[in-house]
């Protein structure tokens, strides 16, 4: 009695936002497993597209090709997965789109790299030494903000920071699931934007001038042209990843019971790392150093290998950027059997194949999640429906007769409806930016602005879409921690998130707009 009473008070004791949230937890796990939610939505894809393909659902319209930035006129109609042609597709492409799914590659060879740092024990070590050099209370700022900046290596964020920002919250003793929402807030919430250039704003930037020379030739966006906003936005949403979680997400999971867990705890009862910890952590210092120098040699001098050969440059299109992934899984790999050399926790090659080894085959469930998602993203693309919904969504905003700024506002909130479904952010742009940038340039909106939109608009979202190819993976990385944790736990740890920053990030924009700030240097 006196058990249940406690039990009563504590619920009683919950704001109105806490109690949504659990109605969210408790609704997204009574769904069936991941893998049968998208074989349901294959089957609804499937049924969608013919009933479109028999209205003859079509629209035509303009779009920048990304690879020859020419704008062609193009015209989508709805294609049956349910035809001839729709069955020959499906029965072709069953390892294609697998292959085809870069989530898959970059999980996996990342996670060797990774698998051999965190058996050597260098991820446990760094993250103490972390938590013994910092405050407390920084270390969601220091999460969020890394998480953010982590955009710059495209995806690897997701595999690598995500999974350590719960194993440093479980560290300090603090809710494990917390630390996980804040790395995937700060990842997949503010993807486009970032302190430095990289290689996504080259696309974004190219792909919105083609729209603007379909109407003023003689204006260009350089690509610096959302740099000052991108900062400014980097800060700001770094503050409100944090503020979420000290007075939302914490407060609602509250202590963390650690028979849940999966996983080993990485030791928090040592405060002090000891003598063969430090000389590892030295070790890998001194692996981390010849890593930079190796590729530093490889990169800088004029004709290096994994610059451009055609063009020179290193930021953008180039080898380095493309192959980023590889960089990071070297450099985990060599600090890690560095590491382990030192501290005396590896001691044969044998055992670094061995920890590669484990943390591929601990993806089995992952990868198996991949298959039937990579699946579903291919017929969805081939019915040509994300495509429809955008282009009826986007032309009454288009015609709409509202002030500029309403009409800004109302992209993002388009775009942030679209990215529900269609997350590609290069192929989202493809199709909006011919639509809407010559229409804002007609208005005097200056380009800048309207890009600077559309990275609010395509982000928040990918945090609580089961469409993100990653969502998955962190509902796999939650289960480790809370062996009951399913989709529904992740939407509910993450929809404060995206709602709080879409409506900061907007507001933000708003401001920098009316201030007349500019948006690049």
């Amino acid at each position: 009695m006196i058990e249940s009473s406690k039990t009563l008070d504590k619920a009683s004791t919950k704001t109105m936002m806490q109690r949504v949230l659990d109605t969210v937890e408790r609704v997204g796990n009574s769904v069936p497993h991941p893998v049968v939610i998208f074989l349901i939505l294959i089957a609804i894809v499937l049924v969608l597209s013919h009933i479109l393909y028999m209205l003859g659902a079509t629209v035509t319209y303009q779009i920048i090709d990304p690879d020859t930035h020419k704008i062609e006129t193009a015209t989508t109609t709805a294609n049956s997965l349910l035809t001839a042609d729709g069955i020959r597709h499906i029965y072709t492409r069953l390892v294609p789109n697998l292959m085809g799914f870069t989530a898959v590659g970059l999980l996996i060879v990342a996670m060797m790299g990774v698998g051999v740092a965190e058996e050597a024990g260098l991820v446990n070590a760094l993250i103490r030494k972390l938590v013994a050099v910092s405050p407390s209370w920084a270390l969601v700022y220091i999460i969020a903000f890394v998480g953010i900046l982590s955009s710059i290596a495209a995806d690897a964020g997701y595999v690598v920071l995500v999974p350590l920002a719960g194993a440093a919250f479980l560290s300090v003793g603090r809710h494990p699931l917390a630390g996980l929402a804040v790395g995937f807030a700060g990842v997949a919430g503010a993807f486009t934007v970032n302190m430095i250039i990289k290689p996504l704003d080259a696309v974004l930037t190219e792909l919105t001038n083609d729209a603007i020379h379909m109407v003023n030739p003689t204006t260009s966006l350089d690509l610096t042209a959302n740099v000052s906003f991108s900062i400014a936005s980097v800060l700001v949403l770094t503050v409100v990843i944090a503020l979420i979680n000290n007075r939302i997400i914490e407060p609602r999971l509250g202590a963390y019971n650690a028979g849940d867990a999966t996983v080993a705890q990485p030791g928090q009862d040592k405060e002090q790392l000891s003598g063969d910890e430090t000389r590892g952590l030295r070790y890998a210092g001194l692996a981390l150093l010849a890593v930079v120098i190796l590729f530093v040699l490889l990169t800088v001098p004029t004709g290096a290998p994994l610059r451009n050969p055609t063009t020179g440059i290193l930021i953008g299109n180039s080898p380095f950027m493309n192959g980023l992934i590889g960089v990071i899984m070297v450099l985990f790999l060599a600090t890690g059997i560095a590491y382990g050399i030192g501290a005396k926790t590896v001691n044969s090659s044998a055992a670094v194949i061995a920890a590669m080894a484990k943390a591929v085959s601990s993806l089995g469930g992952t990868i198996l999640l991949f298959v039937v998602i990579s699946q579903f993203v291919d017929y969805f693309n081939y019915s040509n429906i994300p495509t429809l919904m955008a282009l009826s969504m986007a032309d009454p905003l288009k015609n709409a007769h509202i002030g500029a700024l309403w009409l800004l506002v109302g992209f993002i909130i388009v775009v942030l409806i679209i990215d529900f479904v269609f997350t590609p952010a290069i192929a989202k742009w493809a199709i909006f930016a011919p639509v809407f940038v010559p229409v804002f340039v007609q208005l005097n909106v200056d380009p800048a602005a309207v890009l600077a939109a559309y990275r609010i608009g395509d982000s928040p979202v990918n945090a609580i879409t089961p469409l993100n190819a990653y969502f998955a993976m962190v509902v796999g990385f939650a289960q480790n921690y809370d062996k009951n944790a399913g989709v529904g736990t992740v939407v509910a740890l993450m929809l404060p998130y995206t709602l709080w920053m879409a409506v900061i990030w907007t507001l933000l924009f708003v401001a920098w707009y009316l201030l007349g700030l500019p948006w690049g240097l």
